[in-house]
């Protein structure tokens, strides 16, 4: 699986170039490999991205600002979304990737897989009394 960042190269905007270096400074942090695909300097990038991003994440304009991040030909999100997905530690399940053996991110996941073992498992097993004299 490749993850795809979409970006301008070639940005007068330094909010973009901002998000697009949080991005990519994050994902080498956690040692993720990506492909950078310019949209400044190739029109087939800009078209793709442009034709792949979901109808309700365009901004009203239509024209998605970058960064935008794909894993294969499947939407992830923008910059927004990744946000919030790393300040809830859920980067790698943003991405569609399995988060690495002892990371927060497995460690919560884990978890939350075992309460949701335990629930299931205390709707098919009626609990047990016992009572001591």
């Amino acid at each position: 699986m490749v993850i795809k960042v979409f970006l301008a190269s070639l940005s007068g905007s330094t909010a973009i170039k901002k998000k697009q270096q949080d991005v990519l400074g994050f994902l080498d942090a956690l040692k993720i490999e990506y492909a950078e695909m310019d949209i400044a300097s190739n029109e087939e990038n800009r078209m793709w991205m442009r034709e792949n991003v979901p109808g309700e994440k365009k901004p009203k304009n239509g024209i998605p600002l970058p960064p935008q991040i794909f894993n294969e030909e499947n939407y992830c999100g923008d910059y927004d979304t990744f946000f919030d997905a790393k300040e809830g530690n859920q980067v790698f399940e943003f991405l569609g990737l399995p988060p690495p053996p002892g990371s927060k991110e497995a460690l919560l996941q884990n978890r939350t897989n075992l309460e949701h073992h335990v629930s299931d498992t205390e709707a098919v097993i009626p609990p047990t009394f016992i009572f001591l004299s």
